[in-house]
């Protein structure tokens, strides 16, 4: 992917430091629960594996995969996982965590989104999985002839609407921090 140039790589670098930040924080926050995960706990939501469906023997790819947690449940459920996450600190403690969990066969890639198709050169999947949106472009080169893209948006402000108001009404009512 062609740079737009140091203005980009300024943003990218400031993401990534960020990111890097995050990890130790996530991996000791109760909302994660590393815990629960390591005991054999499914951190993946109901929806999402009653939309994924059987992913047995399936080549999965999971962008932005932070810390690996997620994709790892993916593995636990029978797919051969690849992790991809621009925050090297994130790729070391994904590696870690499936050491941890004792998840073999798993592969985490330190690449940028948009550099994922050269990350791995070219290497398609059956599902590409996502918790955040966009990147159409680069999806649609990894994702094998007859493979699916999974997208699960989980954005926090999600957890502040109100969910008791009438059909249709968007209401404000926990704290987003």
């Amino acid at each position: 992917m062609t740079r737009p140039g140091p203005e980009y790589d300024r943003y990218f670098e400031g993401n990534r430091a960020n990111w890097d930040e995050r990890v130790p924080i996530h991996l000791a926050s109760r909302s994660y629960d590393v815990t629960g995960f390591l005991r054999g706990e499914k951190p993946l939501t109901r929806i999402e594996r009653e939309e994924m469906g059987d992913v047995r023997g399936k080549r999965l790819l999971h962008l932005q995969c932070h810390f690996g947690m997620d994709t790892l449940g993916w593995a636990r459920l029978g797919a051969t996982v690849t992790g991809l996450d621009l925050s090297p600190a994130a790729i070391e403690a994904a590696r870690r965590l499936a050491t941890y969990a004792e998840i073999p066969d798993t592969r985490f890639v330190e690449a940028n989104v948009y550099d994922a198709p050269e990350a791995l050169a070219g290497e398609t999947f059956d599902i590409v999985y996502t918790g955040i949106r966009a990147w159409a472009r680069t999806i649609a080169a990894c994702v094998a002839p007859g493979g699916f893209f999974y997208i699960l948006e989980c954005h926090p402000v999600l957890w502040s609407l109100d969910d008791t108001q009438p059909e249709g009404s968007f209401v404000l009512r926990y704290p987003y921090f």
